[in-house]
């Protein structure tokens, strides 16, 4: 490649993209985007809205799961263990960051593993490189944050509101509670008791961190077989802090790992259906549950990106098959709302691009994270409302991905339920719709169908696939890009 065509982003290929990003080649494909317009994307996360302001919100797809080089590996030869940069994920960040846009991603969060004094690692070393990533790829939002090596629990995203003092906010976190982060090894670290510690700590905070469990059935040994994360735990993290401790991944990484003989999500003991994890996967499962308690729990999609497939790992890059949809502004602080607060889908091999579900009852009306309220007084009729907007074009694998079937799920709402409760049994798929039941508008595709006599607090939820399964079948080695989902987060309907 000439230097004249280095210079030139419009000349970058999606292929010459991932052959350039690689260690010791991220140069090469960060420079087209050096001084890349982003006025719009504002570093100090403040907009020219209120908070909570709906102005200037659209779908915006990111991914909260991303691995850099500072994933690394440990050198236990020596005391304290000397941290080996690239010992796990191999990529540095910025080149996350170039091909999260490449991909599509509006906003992205760089999670490493923990492990022996890493706070200071991520604060001398990665942090640094992540200002710098933010520079070079001024298009991509970069979250800072780890994955969290949570007390008693599997990992999950600890996602740092970006300000001022956000470097030293994850160090301060994961130098005290991260339970690999202290040497020698603290088993007092290690506690149910301690993550409920660590997430009151957190929303007394004054910039209040978002947490997010990761891969929460890989350590299931069965359906309902509960291994490191269990209902309980979410439970009591949840209701320790609602606002911080906000849901799990519907849709686990390493997507890629059937295409190089791997369980897909490397879920070797008990697999995903249709690239999700049993506990969305399943109606009236656990999710389900949760929402059955009024639980403002949400689930996201992220790559887990370590090393690409094509580089032997079970990766895809950020954005390539998985998308976190958010419905927010170009900006840190209303990006983090949206999580916070519900207004999410997720879609696997951009099935579609956009998805709104709304519910209308007696000229009220509620999206996806809301709640609309109605009285018994008038008719509780709820009208649903399905917006969705299929993918023009071909998609990464140079597919073009059809939507064969949408399902709508409703399940009620009856309150706490005990700590180890992992069904619903009200929950249902009330009907499903086919290409002849949706009408078009303009690029969008809407379905309408009404809920008779709602007589009680309930949601409604979105499911839409790519295949004709019922339900989603257990995963084995097919290819992920023949086996298409998308997920809606509930609408809730509350009756007074």
């Amino acid at each position: 490649m000439s230097a004249s065509e280095e210079q030139d982003g419009s000349r970058f290929s999606r292929r010459q993209l991932v052959k350039y990003a690689g260690v010791g080649a991220t140069l090469a494909a960060a420079g087209p985007v050096v001084g890349g317009g982003a006025a719009w994307a504002r570093e100090d996360g403040e907009h020219d809205g209120k908070r909570g302001d709906s102005r200037g919100r659209v779908w915006r797809a990111g991914d909260h799961h991303v691995h850099s080089e500072y994933s690394g590996g440990w050198d236990d030869s020596v005391n304290p263990p000397k941290f080996i940069k690239g010992g796990d994920a191999v990529y540095p960040i910025v080149t996350n960051a170039i091909m999260a846009k490449n991909f599509g991603l509006t906003w992205a969060m760089c999670t490493d593993h923990g492990g022996p004094n890493h706070s200071k690692v991520n604060l001398e070393q990665a942090y640094p490189d992540l200002l710098r990533s933010r520079r070079l790829v001024p298009e991509v939002l970069q979250f800072w944050g780890m994955e969290f090596d949570a007390p008693a629990l599997d990992h999950h995203t600890l996602m740092i509101p970006r300000h001022d003092d956000e470097a030293k906010m994850l160090h301060d976190l994961e130098s005290r509670f991260a339970k690999l982060d202290a040497f020698p090894k603290d088993p007092g670290r290690d506690t149910e008791a301690k993550m409920v510690e660590f997430l009151k700590y957190a929303k007394d905070l004054r910039h209040k961190p978002l947490v997010i469990a990761h891969h929460a059935s890989r350590s299931a040994t069965g359906l309902g077989v509960w291994g490191q994360d269990t209902p309980r735990e979410f439970r009591n993290g949840n209701n320790a802090a609602p606002d911080v401790y906000v849901g799990f991944e519907g849709a686990p990484g390493h997507q890629a790992g059937p295409l190089n003989g791997e369980a897909r999500g490397g879920y070797g003991n008990h697999p995903t259906y249709g690239g999700y994890d049993q506990m969305t996967a399943r109606v009236g499962g656990l999710w389900d549950a949760l929402l059955g308690e009024g639980r403002r729990w949400w689930i996201t999609a992220t790559s887990d990106s370590h090393v690409h497939w094509t580089r032997g790992g079970s990766d895809f890059w950020p954005g390539e098959y998985s998308k976190t949809y958010v419905l927010a502004r170009q900006d840190y602080a209303d990006i983090m709302d949206a999580l916070r607060n519900g207004r999410i889908f997720v879609t696997t091999g951009d099935l579609v691009t956009s998805l709104d579900v709304t519910a209308r009852s007696q000229g009220r009306g509620a999206g996806v994270g809301e709640t609309v309220t109605v009285s018994r007084k008038s008719r509780t009729d709820v009208e649903i409302e399905i917006r969705f907007r299929p993918l023009e074009g071909p998609n990464h694998n140079g597919d073009r991905p059809r939507v064969r079937r949408v399902d709508l799920i409703t399940g009620r709402i009856t309150g706490p339920a005990a700590l180890d409760t992992d069904t619903n049994p009200t929950t249902e798929v009330v009907a499903r719709f086919g290409p002849k039941d949706w009408r078009r508008q303009g690029k969008d595709y809407v379905i309408k169908h009404t809920l008779r006599g709602v007589a009680s607090d309930m949601y409604a939820r979105v499911r839409g696939t790519s295949t004709d399964e019922a339900e989603p079948r257990a995963d084995g080695l097919e290819s992920p890009w023949e086996d298409l989902w998308f997920y809606s987060n509930p609408v809730f309907v509350h009756v007074r």
